[in-house]
């Protein structure tokens, strides 16, 4: 999508350019200065322009890749998942141990030994 700066902006340095090219051909310094300053004007105005498309590119690049993280993460969760509850399905009483075990350990991080 072209930001309509950068369409304007090429409008008003052509205008100027034009203004510029006729005050030469008069002599005319004041029509000179102005064209110029219109040129400098849209030229500034598309850079502008382009700097909001760059940015548009790289925000929508930027949500691609955070999408495609959510969905491979999504993914592992769910067979990771299915891992557990098959080892648990297939020994229920290591993965109690296992459980028992990890409590244990957890309580003596939080109250410590006394």
């Amino acid at each position: 999508m072209v930001d309509t700066d950068r369409i304007t902006g090429a409008a008003r340095e052509l205008g100027g350019k034009a203004q510029a090219a006729l005050g030469d051909l008069a002599g005319d310094h004041r029509s000179q200065v102005e064209g110029r300053f219109r040129e400098a004007q849209g030229r500034a105005e598309g850079l502008a322009g382009e700097a909001r498309d760059g940015l548009r590119e790289a925000a929508d690049t930027a949500i691609d890749y955070a999408e495609d993280a959510y969905e491979r993460g999504r993914h592992a969760a769910r067979h990771g998942a299915r891992t557990v509850t098959h080892a648990v399905e297939e020994t229920p009483l290591l993965a109690l141990l296992l459980a028992g075990a990890a409590g244990y350990g957890l309580a003596l991080l939080l109250h410590g030994r006394r």
